[in-house]
């Protein structure tokens, strides 16, 4: 039970941050005469998030395995130039170029998970090359937008059910069935094993490379998906597309602001979509506002700092708590058993996805 406690405590930690951006957002817009959440300006935040949700979903699947995905801003170029070329206008061939881009982008995914597993290229190494290579094919073959989408794919990016882009609906559903594959899965559960200790997970007879390489299959999924918001919104594919937004490092800072650790092990899908929809108000706010541009990238590495320091104070409190519980004197030299909440952690059950997904709610 203190362990499911501590879980949901980390998460509405980042959504009683983002109900906190909210107050201060509608009260500065307040300043100027104009409704915060009026229907258009609640489009425009959900609008933001569909893009950065869907790279930030799969960036914190590969997170979680103590990996990491440089190569998804390549990736979602090349995305929207395959969808765009192969659907050229017509709408008899949206289907086939949706599943021709995700085939391609599992393709990607599968090679980086087996550099990371087979060769044993640190992540960050491994998808650097790999973005590294997209980013050399795409300058050498493209020199600017290619293809046509029609506008019935264009109704992806465009539509909505009153205030909520259709987009944003499809990311949140997706959002909640990675959700329930971790939790409710062997592979969440191996996932959150290997993340957290290879090593022991390798004892415990969990097969360490297959969720690896599937975080990093989902990662480059999602980045596909990321691509065809995009081709849907712009109507053409671009090589820069995703490059130009710095959708890797945005997609990392909005995991790690959701409260998952970079070495992998702990977090959630849905502190994810929080630390997510914190940037989306934070740059909504800006725009309104007319900050400086250059200053957005300010405003966001502060908040990701003030999130590190939380966790990492949230975290030296827990292990205080922690160790005050241990037992002392003859207990200790009796051999007593440990606490169920450590047996569990320890063979990687289930309840070890919820201990290992924000139990401390902090990082490193």
């Amino acid at each position: 039970m203190r362990t499911q406690l501590r879980r949901l405590d980390t998460t509405a930690l980042v959504y009683l941050a983002l109900v906190g951006v909210l107050i201060i957002g509608a009260v500065l817009v307040a300043t100027t005469g104009r409704n915060f959440f009026s229907p258009g300006n609640i489009r425009d935040i959900l609008t933001g998030m569909s893009v950065l949700g869907f790279v930030a979903i799969g960036q914190t699947l590969v997170i979680l395995g103590a990996s990491l995905d440089l190569s998804v801003p390549y990736v979602m170029s090349l995305a929207s130039l395959i969808a765009a070329q192969t659907m050229n206008g017509s709408d008899a061939m949206v289907l086939p170029a949706v599943l021709l881009t995700l085939v391609v982008t599992a393709c990607i995914g599968l090679a980086n998970g087996l550099i990371v597993t087979v060769l044993g290229v640190h992540g960050f190494v491994a998808t650097l090359g790999v973005g590294l290579m997209l980013k050399g094919y795409l300058d050498t073959n493209y020199q600017g937008t290619e293809g046509s989408v029609p506008w019935s794919f264009q109704l992806f990016g465009a539509a909505g059910v009153g205030p909520v882009p259709i987009s944003t609906i499809v990311m949140l559903a997706l959002a909640g069935l990675v959700a329930f594959i971790l939790v409710r899965t062997s592979f969440g559960h191996h996932l959150f094993a290997v993340g957290g200790n290879s090593e022991v997970a390798r004892l415990s007879g969990v097969r360490q490379r297959l969720p690896l390489i599937g975080a990093h299959i989902g990662s480059s999924v999602f980045a596909g998906l990321a691509g065809l918001l995009l081709a849907s919104r712009l109507g053409v594919g671009s090589p820069t597309v995703g490059s130009q937004g710095s959708y890797d490092l945005l997609s990392i800072a909005a995991v790690v602001l959701g409260g998952t650790v970079l070495m992998g092990g702990r977090g959630s899908i849905w502190g994810t979509i929080g630390g997510v929809a914190i940037f989306a108000v934070l740059d909504n706010l800006m725009s309104v506002m007319q900050f400086n541009p250059f200053l957005k990238d300010v405003i966001r590495g502060l908040v990701i700092i003030i999130a590190v320091a939380l966790y990492a104070r949230r975290r030296v409190i827990a292990r205080r708590i922690r160790f005050a519980d241990v037992p002392t004197g003859p207990n200790i030299a009796a051999g007593s058993e440990p606490a169920p909440e450590f047996a569990s952690a320890a063979i990687g059950g289930p309840r070890e996805t919820g201990a290992r997904s924000d139990q401390e709610g902090s990082l490193g």
